[in-house]
């Protein structure tokens, strides 16, 4: 897919210049969401990158905007009230450039503000991730016991419990807070006795059971930053313990929400994909190429301040 980056000196450091240049027009809320807009997605890192690399494999004629909020990362640890004001601005920029859906590639975001950010930017779809993943682990298990792995916000909003046990009620769901994850995740540490050592730490209690069948089957990777642990969570679980990823069935249910609007692109092969990032461009570069799988470069990344996003008009 060819790629298209802009990279602009701007951001939150109080010796640099502020400067706001949108790239594209917002869509007007009378007019109809085209279907050559791009596809808006944001995380509060980098994590997302994971969800971005499954959309790009199932719809390649798509153009992508993707947002990390890398200067505050993470949202897992902060408040339910930040974690909306937070999202709620991630997405203005994106809505303010046009965009004709928005993924929020975060479960903390998904579990918190996905029905702040559905109202606010309505008639634009928003799509989570955590009811696509709830729905695969609800697929993929034996017994009904399944392990959620997540952050401390998502873990203690219960949102994915919740969206488990709706659909299979005899489920047996575990939620372990995991935030050691994400450093790991964000400093590149993938493998190794270190990052084995704080796997056992967490998962040991849940996983190592006097009775195999009080075990749960299924884990469920409940933060866009876990699946590039998943090889070393593999070899410490064994075979028998399901790996659910939810970036594979969010890319499923946007390529379904965009053939239901009928602006699913249709004409090429190949879009672009443009990387926006609130803080630290070397950073983001070097530790998404990790995430997204190819190399990435600092002059591949635009930094963006938040501040300057509005919110939709309502005219």
């Amino acid at each position: 897919m060819p790629w298209r980056y802009v990279y602009c000196d701007v951001g939150y450091a109080a010796n640099r210049r502020q400067v706001w240049t949108p790239v594209r027009s917002k869509p007007k809320d009378d007019q109809a969401i085209s279907s050559s807009l791009p596809i808006g997605v944001f995380d509060s890192g980098v994590g997302g990158l994971t969800v971005l690399r499954a959309l790009l494999d199932q719809l390649p004629g798509e153009d992508f905007v993707y947002l990390g909020d890398t200067a505050r990362l993470p949202y897992g640890t902060k408040s339910p009230a930040s974690i909306r004001q937070y999202s709620l601005q991630a997405a203005r920029l994106l809505h303010e450039r046009g965009v004709k859906c928005l993924v929020v590639a975060c479960n903390t975001a998904s579990a918190i503000a996905l029905d702040a950010l559905a109202h606010e930017f309505d008639p634009v779809p928003v799509i989570g991730v955590l009811e696509p993943g709830a729905a695969a682990a609800c697929q993929a298990t034996r017994a009904g016991r399944i392990a959620v792995l997540a952050t401390e916000s998502t873990v203690r909003g219960g949102a994915y419990q919740a969206a488990i046990t709706r659909r299979r009620p005899d489920a047996i769901v575990t939620a372990r807070a995991c935030p050691l994850f994400v450093a790991l995740a964000e400093e590149g540490w993938t493998d190794g006795p270190i990052v084995e050592g704080v796997i056992h730490r967490y998962l040991d209690e849940i996983f190592v059971a006097d009775v195999a069948a009080a075990r749960p089957d299924t884990l469920v990777l409940g933060c866009t930053h876990f699946p590039v642990l998943a090889p070393v969570l593999r070899d410490v679980l064994g075979p028998d313990v399901a790996i659910v990823d939810s970036a594979a069935t969010t890319a499923v249910a946007l390529a379904d929400a965009l053939t239901r609007r009928g602006v699913l692109r249709h004409d090429r092969a190949a879009g672009t994909v443009t990387l926006l990032a609130t803080d630290g461009p070397e950073r983001f570069a070097r530790v998404g190429a990790v995430f997204l799988g190819r190399p990435l470069a600092p002059a591949d990344v635009e930094i963006v301040d938040l501040a300057f996003a509005q919110a939709p008009s309502r005219a």
